[in-house]
């Protein structure tokens, strides 16, 4: 049972803007989470999204369990990311 990953547009843009070895990070980060989402995420206070840890940066997803999808929502650095969600 393994989940399906799909960026959004915004979170593609964000991640295209990073340097090379950070988004190989951030992206194997993602893969990795495929298998078990639950186990590698944390809930966001107040929210109905999730944050994935990739090193000094963070993804925020929502995991739509019935249909098997991962929705990577935006792509930040860890002391900007939280300031923009509501």
């Amino acid at each position: 049972m393994t989940y399906n990953v799909i960026f959004s547009d915004f979170a593609d843009k964000q991640l295209s803007k990073l340097p090379l070895e950070t988004q190989n990070r951030i992206v194997s980060t993602v893969k990795r989470c495929r298998i078990r989402p639950f186990a590698h995420v944390k809930k966001l206070v107040g929210s109905k999204y999730f944050r994935l840890r990739a090193g000094d940066y963070r993804v925020i997803m929502d995991i739509i369990e019935d249909r098997l999808i991962i929705h990577v929502i935006e792509i930040g650095h860890r002391k900007n990311i939280y300031k923009k969600l509501h």
